[in-house]
């Protein structure tokens, strides 16, 4: 694992939580984006190398939904970049740890994610993110 590459912030109202983080950070959201396969629309700040995403529901059934019915607003998972998403997947397994989706899918902001079980994982939810690759026109 290279670095945190994001907090991802469930919130139940994105419009509002953008102007909020706006006004908290001193800056405009960078992207906003929709992942119709997880049931969320996001939004990304970026304060120097730090990145936050809020995370909204689309879905009632959505598991940033799911999250906010359970726990309320708030931290939902940390995020770290890995430079070969496949292989740290294996690595981790061998570990010990539960991965909740063994081959990497799309996620937001040109990523490739999977995410490791909270109950392994102290509470908390990970997610591994790797650039996705550019396909070459």
């Amino acid at each position: 694992m290279q670095k945190i590459e994001h907090i991802g912030i469930a919130v139940k109202d994105l419009k509002a939580s953008n102007i909020l983080f706006e006004k908290l950070l001193g800056i405009p959201s960078y992207k906003e984006e929709e992942v119709a396969s997880e049931g969320v629309k996001t939004s990304f700040f970026m304060q120097g190398p730090n990145k936050i995403e809020l995370l909204e529901a689309t879905k009632k059934d959505s598991p940033i939904a799911k999250f906010i019915a359970k726990k309320g607003e708030g931290v939902h998972h940390i995020a770290f970049a890995v430079d070969d998403i496949v292989a740290e997947i294996t690595r981790l397994k061998a570990e010990g740890f539960v991965v909740l989706n063994e081959i990497p899918k799309k996620g937001a902001d040109n990523k490739l994610v999977a995410f490791l079980h909270p109950k392994g994982t102290n509470g908390t939810l990970i997610e591994l993110c790797q650039e996705a690759p550019t396909v070459a026109e």
